[in-house]
């Protein structure tokens, strides 16, 4: 009897991984990394991604309307080193400020899921920079993208989707050269791009002290931390997350 039952218990567990082998790979794991994303399906979400510490953190809107980080995530690859994308064929990855609506998202990308950052942006274009499908998406290749896994990138997918789905009309990614506090822009101080990442810096700092995005405009082909981002409130918020794309 108990061989028997021996029996059954491992054909049990193999008619199970035989089940999970008809979900994709991706799909499978991001079932097991994600059960939370139901949870704040109406929540706007913000993302950052840091170059040097290839990171990607995502953080979602409390009722303050403060942001909180859900979870950092590995960037598995980029390309082109620290420093700004400037032309095609140049094989950089983007820094700066993005919008993302959702015509932006591709659930059948052969990368697995995509998101379009929609380079050129308004200061890119404003500097005669070129180049264009850059995405944050899965597998782990990059000729100017910022590639997460399909695991990774399934969980930020659908985290991205919710959002969009629940209400929220486009969604703010800053991408940084690093994590721009003192110590590190002292650090890299002597780079050929420290004038352009002293524009990014202000709007780090604004989110590092309020966890809430800074409002960022392009002016004179500079990168410009609104003013009202000086007084955070809920109004300023708001103004954020339901400007109308460019």
């Amino acid at each position: 009897m108990q061989t028997i039952r021996h029996i059954i218990f491992i054909m049990s567990g193999l008619l199970f991984f035989v089940g999970l082998s008809s979900v994709s790979r991706a799909e499978t794991t991001s079932l097991w990394l994600t059960p939370q994303v139901s949870d704040v399906r109406n929540n706007p979400v913000f993302i950052q991604i840091f170059k040097e510490e290839k990171e990607l953190e995502l953080y979602h809107r409390e009722s303050n309307g403060r942001f909180r980080l859900v979870k950092r995530y590995p960037v598995c690859q980029f390309s082109g080193g620290l420093g700004p994308k400037q032309l095609t064929g140049d094989l950089k990855s983007p820094e700066g400020f993005y919008r993302v609506t959702p015509a932006q998202l591709n659930p059948n990308s052969r990368f697995y899921r995509a998101i379009n950052l929609g380079f050129p942006n308004e200061f890119d274009r404003a500097h005669g920079y070129s180049g264009d499908y850059l995405m944050i998406h899965g597998d782990c290749k990059s000729v100017g993208c910022y590639a997460m896994t399909d695991a990774y990138m399934g969980e930020i997918y659908r985290y991205v989707e919710n959002a969009l789905q629940g209400g929220q009309t486009d969604l703010n990614i800053a991408i940084y050269p690093f994590r721009m506090n003192q110590e590190n822009m002292n650090r890299h101080r002597n780079s050929s791009h420290i004038a352009f990442w002293q524009q990014l810096q202000p709007a780090y700092q604004y989110f590092a002290d309020n966890r809430i995005p800074a409002i960022v405009s392009v002016i004179n082909g500079r990168y410009v931390v609104n003013a009202r981002s000086a007084a955070p409130s809920a109004s300023v918020t708001e103004a954020l997350l339901t400007r109308s794309s460019e």
